[in-house]
């Protein structure tokens, strides 16, 4: 063997050593919990951790479900996640419920522009819009976003003396079928396909979204620890450029997106998950208003707006900051933001 060759084969394993002995690069780990069970809309997360998005910005994210926006509010505030999805009056509520706890999350992005809660009823109760509301019995968990809520879509319209029956979120729909009440609350995209699942034709099913009859709540939004943005606020930057990747796929083919979410649990019903996620999509994400306003932003004077309302409607203990709630420093730029799909003909 020639010299040069000697030296060329010692330098290339010398190469292949040191590559060997390097550590893999870190990945900064990241605790995520939804707002719900892994349904359709849990897609627009999943996907970029199924694609090695995250991975791929340094991070090593976990998804779990969650119980309920409060319950996802209370456990970054502890510590037990860094990152969440939760409705963005949850945290209002949180906020100004809990003026002096040290770790408040603050939202990062906004999801859902539209508040996806609506009073569901059928048409044989002659419920035909807010007004024939008044006087009768509502069902719904007392965690329920829409029954929160409801005092601010009850005095938009005019609503009074309703009476409420609390239940169990799986018993909703079911105490709706047997006329035990009047009407519910609840996600659109989630009480309608629940009352079709219970043998309901939808022709049958009066909805009434609370953004089309006057309450332009916002709805869910990612939410980080303080901790987390003070200590390492690149990691959030690269989970939301992560996210939209994902996300802005999701959109463009929502029907084979729901792969994503049968992996993390087996006994989903595709096809009514596929439908699930595109009604949100529809509704909440790619919105007019979300289409106006720009996907994860939003304009302050609807936000202030919003707080004011929380404050009275929640009876919250001091009144909602809207600029303690929710900050734009993280966001990617408007080019990155840009996900949403072309409006349908």
């Amino acid at each position: 063997m020639t010299p040069n060759l000697v030296s060329l084969t010692r330098r290339a394993l010398f190469a292949v050593a040191t590559l060997v002995a390097l550590p893999a690069l870190a990945q900064t780990p990241i605790k995520f919990q939804l707002d719900w069970r892994f349904e359709g809309p849990a897609a627009l997360f999943l996907a970029s951790q199924a694609k090695g998005y995250y991975k791929a910005a340094g991070l090593d994210v976990t998804i779990d479900a969650g119980s309920g926006s409060g319950a996802t509010v209370t456990r970054v505030a502890s510590g037990a996640y860094d990152m969440g999805f939760a409705d963005m009056a949850a945290l209002m509520e949180f906020h100004a419920n809990n003026p002096d706890a040290a770790n408040k999350p603050v939202a990062v992005m906004m999801v859902y522009n539209n508040t996806p809660a609506a009073v569901l009823t059928l048409k044989k109760s002659g419920i035909t819009k807010p007004a024939d509301l008044s006087g009768k019995k509502l069902g719904a968990p007392v965690f329920d976003a829409g029954r929160r809520g409801f005092p601010i879509f009850a005095k938009a319209n005019g609503v009074t003396g309703v009476q409420w029956t609390s239940m169990d979120p799986a018993l909703r729909e079911t105490m709706l079928v047997r006329g035990d009440i009047d009407a519910i609350t609840g996600f659109s995209f989630t009480s309608l396909l629940n009352l079709e699942a219970r043998g309901v034709k939808t022709a049958d099913i009066v909805v009434l979204p609370f953004p089309a009859w006057g309450v332009k709540l916002y709805g869910n939004v990612i939410i980080a620890s303080p901790k987390l943005l003070k200590e390492n606020p690149a990691a959030v930057k690269a989970f939301l450029s992560a996210f939209l990747k994902g996300a802005k796929e999701v959109m463009a083919r929502p029907d084979e997106a729901i792969a994503y979410v049968k992996a993390r649990d087996g006994i989903i019903d595709v096809a009514l998950e596929q439908r699930r996620l595109r009604m949100a999509i529809d509704a909440v994400v790619a919105s007019p208003d979300a289409r106006a306003e720009g996907f994860g932003q939003v304009v302050p004077g609807r936000m202030a707006l919003m707080a004011s309302q929380v404050s009275d409607a929640f009876a919250t203990k001091t009144r909602v900051d809207p600029n303690a709630v929710w900050t734009d420093a993280y966001l990617p730029p408007r080019a990155e933001l840009t996900i949403l799909p072309p409006l349908r003909k």
